[in-house]
């Protein structure tokens, strides 16, 4: 029985906080009049059939253990939600404001902040029982948080058991809504594979106006020196930003070949399949949006001549977009 199933038998009511010898960490939050959801609207013509409207939120970071887990993720759980106290309470107050606004739901990412048995049950239960639509973060596969290179091979440890609690497939995936065609990518580690370009067309065929969801912001120009501005330099965090910039990243010559990957300039630098991505999708006239996340703040920018791309800030900040389809 995997977890979705098991989920589902227990009448889906489950959670961390219910099961038994739950180990929470302590967290001291800071004594504060929490602020209601900072919810930005935009709207997004794409001629669909009926207009409707979806949240899009993303990077809420729960960080969630119980005795399931080691002591060393115990240990990560308290350091780690120090840093992201009320992602619980804003994802709440998230899921309860589409519901009274009949709106889908969308999360572009790291909804979790690393794996657990407590985070991916916490998963299961909410995605089982809303109108999702998500793509993966980097910490979706995140295992102890900044341990080891993360790639392919390191998101196969964990990707199958990832995969039970999320509602669509995180490789990639197309749901159509209202005549649109939304497909959320997998970008978390800066690059896009020559299948899912080879994917992507295939959508585009279909004819249909396209809405991407991904977690990594793809390059623009005016983000991408925004965000170094925010890093004082150090890396822009964005999918595809050319080489030229990616080799002026953060870099310490003096870390060994076995640590290298520390180094952002070998974290982001864009391989050929995902540079030659970008270009092609710049031209494809039925992109029409994408939404995304990673960075923690909001940001818009032009992308291609028919597709804005829009960022959005973190859920633990209590960020969203409302996004209207019309």
């Amino acid at each position: 029985m995997n977890r979705r199933n098991f989920i589902q038998l227990c009448g889906g009511v489950i959670l961390a906080t219910e099961l038994p010898d739950n180990v929470w960490a302590e967290v001291k939050r800071p004594v504060r009049s929490l602020k209601p959801l900072n919810i930005k609207e935009i709207t997004i013509p794409v001629g669909c059939s009926k207009p409707f409207s979806a949240l899009h939120i993303s990077d809420t970071h729960i960080s969630r253990v119980d005795n399931r887990d080691v002591e060393r993720k115990i240990k990560l759980a308290s350091k780690r939600s120090k840093l992201f106290p009320w992602g619980e309470h804003y994802f709440n107050e998230a899921i309860r404001y589409a519901k009274e606004h009949g709106m889908n739901l969308f999360h572009t990412g790291d909804l979790i902040d690393f794996v657990s048995e407590a985070n991916l049950d916490f998963t299961a239960t909410h995605y089982k029982t809303e109108d999702w639509f998500v793509a993966a973060g980097n910490h979706e596969y995140s295992q102890f948080v900044g341990e080891a290179k993360e790639d392919e091979l390191y998101k196969a440890e964990s990707y199958p058991k990832v995969q039970e609690a999320y509602p669509n497939d995180l490789t990639f995936c197309s749901r159509i809504i209202n005549g649109v065609n939304f497909v959320a990518i997998d970008d978390v580690y800066y690059n896009i594979t020559e299948r899912q370009h080879e994917l992507m067309e295939l959508e585009v065929r279909k004819g249909l106006p396209i809405i991407m969801l991904c977690h990594v912001p793809l390059y623009t120009p005016k983000h991408c020196q925004y965000g170094l501005e925010q890093t004082k330099g150090k890396a822009a965090y964005m999918t595809g930003a050319p080489l030229e910039i990616t080799s002026k990243y953060e870099h310490n010559p003096n870390l060994s070949p076995e640590e290298q990957w520390r180094n952002r300039t070998v974290q982001q630098k864009a391989d050929k399949p995902t540079l030659d991505f970008i270009a092609w999708l710049k031209e494809q006239k039925l992109l029409k949006g994408i939404l995304c996340g990673h960075c923690h703040y909001f940001f818009q920018e032009q992308f291609s001549p028919t597709a804005i791309q829009y960022t959005v800030g973190a859920t633990y900040q209590g960020d969203a977009y409302a996004v209207h389809f019309i």
